[in-house]
């Protein structure tokens, strides 16, 4: 999921160099949030890690 977020983000600034708002705009937010999932879905492993290994 994070090799998405970091494609996305590659193609906003593609999008952005040569003059695309929009795209620019939609592919950054997408990558965005794609990061913030990745985030969290990385917090819960390491927490349910945690919680494995003190049982």
């Amino acid at each position: 999921m994070l090799y998405y977020a970091v494609v996305f983000l590659v193609i906003a600034l593609v999008a952005g160099l040569l003059g695309f708002g929009g795209i620019a705009g939609a592919s950054a937010g997408i990558a965005q949030i794609l990061f913030f999932v990745f985030l969290a879905l990385l917090v819960l492993s390491l927490i349910a890690g945690l919680f494995r290994r003190a049982s």
